[in-house]
C-alpha cells in the first residue's frame, strides 16, 4: 500500500467513510463500558488479572509450546511448525496438495490476512474462500480489512448492495437481511464442495490442547461440518496456560469487542472427530505461526504479544476513528497496531516507524484494553527506538531549535512577547520549509502565550 501519513489520510477521507467509522466505534464502546460496569465490581481488577495470565504465557512459551503440542499430538491432531509468512503459507499449500485438495473454506483469522494466505493459495491454483460476511465482502471487493473485529466498518449498505449486484449475487437490495440472505444462499453450497477449512483461535489451551474459537456468524462451523481435513492457522502467542482461565478472557472477550455477554458460537475443538462421531473432520493439523514474534518477545514492546484481538482500543482511539483502519497500512490497525505493525515488519521498521507517532497518548486504549496492555508506554519506546535508529518522520519539523529556544529563559520570553504575530503571520511565509509542511496540515489555536506568567508575577505570596 503506498505511503500517506495518517493526517494526511484523514484528511481525504470521504466524509461517509468517517461516519460510518465514528458512529460503529462509538457505541460499541459506549456499550461495552456500560455492560462492564454495570455487571462486575471491579471490570479493571479483572482486566488486572487477565493481562498477568497472558503474560505469564508469553513469558513461557518455552513451557506452554512443547506442552501444547503434546497434548495436541495426543488428541490426534498434526502440529506443524513455521517461522516465516512464507512458510506457514507453504505448509498449507503441502497440507492441501498431500490430499488432492483445491477448494479451501476459511473462517475470519487474523494470521491468513497477515500471511496473505488466501493471495498465496490463489497464485498457486487453489480456491481460498472467506465465509465471514464482512471478509467475504473484502475478498469480492478486492479490499483490505480495516478494523480487526469489523473488517468492513468503513463501508455502508449501499456499497455492499452495489458489490453484490457486480458479482451476480442479486439485484441491487441494499436491505441487510437481504443482503445477509443472499451471501447464506451462495455460502452454502461452498461450504458443501470444499475439500478444506481453515481456521484460526482465539486461545489455546496448554492444559487440555483444546482450540478456543469464538465467531458471531456460526460459519467456522459450516467451514468443519463437511470438510474432512482441518487446518487451524495460530500465532504462538494465543497460548493460556489453563482451561479455567478461558472462563475470564472468554467474558472479557465479548464484552470488549462486541459488547456482548458472550459471543453467540464458543467452540472448543479437541481434535479431528473421533471414530463414533457421524461428521466431522477426519483430519487436522494445527500450524503455529512465528513471523516475527520471538523478535517482539524480545523487545522492550513483549506485552503487545498479550492483545487478544478485541478492537477494543480502536473503538476508543480518536485518531482511528477520524482516519480508520486503512490509514495504518498495515492488516493490525489502531493503537495495538501503531505497536504491533512496526515490531513485526522486522528490518521494514522504518516504513512504519511514523505509525507510534499517530497517538495523542490519552491514555484512552489502554482503559480499555481487557488484557491491560500499556499502550501509551510501548509507543513511547518506540518513538524513541525510531530515534536512536535516525528514522526520519514525515512531515515533523526539526525540533533543535524548539528544545534550544525552550532551554534558553530570556530567549524564550523574548519568544512569548512575539508570539501574537504567529496569528497574522500566513503559512506560506514561514521562512523554514518544513515548518511550511508542518505547519500547512495543521489548524493553530489563537496565541494565548504570556498569560499565565503575568498572572504567576501577581498572584499574592
Amino acid at each position: 500500500m503506498r505511503f500517506q501519513p495518517i493526517d494526511q489520510f484523514a484528511k481525504n477521507l470521504p466524509p461517509a467513510t468517517r461516519a460510518s467509522v465514528y458512529q460503529s466505534t462509538k457505541t460499541t464502546h459506549e456499550k461495552r463500558t456500560k455492560l462492564l460496569f454495570d455487571q462486575f465490581a471491579e471490570p479493571d481488577r479483572l482486566r488486572e488479572i487477565a493481562g498477568e495470565i497472558k503474560q505469564h504465557a508469553i513469558e513461557n512459551l518455552d513451557t506452554y509450546l512443547p506442552q501444547v503440542e503434546a497434548k495436541l499430538k495426543a488428541n490426534g491432531a498434526h502440529v506443524h511448525w513455521a517461522s516465516t509468512a512464507e512458510s506457514a503459507c507453504a505448509t498449507v499449500l503441502q497440507i492441501m496438495r498431500a490430499r488432492g485438495a483445491t477448494k479451501m473454506v476459511k473462517a475470519k483469522t487474523m494470521v491468513s490476512e497477515e500471511i496473505e494466505l488466501a493471495h498465496y493459495l490463489e497464485k498457486h491454483g487453489m480456491e481460498a474462500l472467506e465465509t465471514d460476511l464482512g471478509e467475504f465482502i473484502i475478498q469480492i471487493d478486492h479490499d483490505h480489512p480495516s478494523h480487526i473485529v469489523r473488517p468492513i466498518i468503513h463501508k455502508n449498505r449501499r456499497e455492499i448492495a452495489q458489490s453484490f449486484e457486480r458479482e451476480g449475487l442479486g439485484s441491487y437490495n441494499d436491505d441487510p437481511a437481504t443482503i445477509t440472505q443472499r451471501a447464506r444462499h451462495f455460502l452454502r453450497h461452498k461450504y458443501l464442495a470444499a475439500d478444506v477449512g481453515l481456521t484460526g483461535a482465539n486461545f489455546v489451551s496448554a492444559e487440555s490442547g483444546r482450540i478456543v474459537l469464538v465467531t458471531n456468524e456460526g460459519n467456522s462451523r459450516f467451514c468443519l461440518a463437511a470438510t474432512k481435513c482441518h487446518i487451524a492457522l495460530i500465532g504462538i502467542e494465543k497460548i493460556v496456560p489453563r482451561d479455567r482461565d478461558l472462563a475470564l478472557l472468554l467474558n472479557l472477550l465479548g464484552r470488549s469487542g462486541t459488547a456482548q455477554d458472550l459471543t453467540v458460537y464458543t467452540e472448543f475443538i479437541g481434535g479431528p472427530k473421533l471414530p463414533a462421531q457421524p461428521d466431522g473432520p477426519e483430519e487436522m493439523h494445527v500450524i503455529f505461526v512465528d513471523n516475527g514474534r520471538t523478535e517482539v518477545l524480545a523487545s522492550d514492546c513483549r506485552e503487545i504479544l498479550r492483545c487478544i484481538r478485541c478492537g477494543a482500543c480502536l473503538n476508543v482511539c480518536p485518531v482511528y476513528r477520524q482516519a480508520s483502519g486503512h490509514a495504518y497500512r498495515s492488516v493490525y490497525p489502531g493503537p495495538v497496531g501503531a505497536v504491533l505493525s512496526p515490531l513485526l515488519a522486522g528490518e521494514k521498521f522504518p516504513q512504519l516507524a511514523d505509525l507510534p507517532k499517530a497517538s495523542s497518548l490519552c491514555g484512552a486504549c489502554h482503559e480499555v484494553c481487557p488484557v491491560n496492555i500499556p499502550i501509551p508506554d510501548l509507543l513511547l519506546r518506540l518513538r524513541a527506538r525510531a530515534k536512536d535508529e535516525n528514522v526520519p518522520s514525515p512531515g515533523t519539523p526539526p525540533m533543535g531549535a524548539w528544545a534550544l529556544l525552550a532551554s534558553q529563559p530570556t530567549a524564550w520570553r523574548a519568544a512569548l512577547a512575539g508570539g501574537k504575530l504567529i496569528d497574522y503571520l500566513p503559512t506560506k511565509l514561514i521562512p523554514v520549509p518544513a515548518l511550511q509542511a508542518w505547519a500547512a496540515k495543521r489548524e493553530l489555536p489563537a496565541w494565548r502565550g504570556g498569560e499565565f506568567r503575568k498572572w504567576l508575577k501577581n498572584r499574592p505570596r
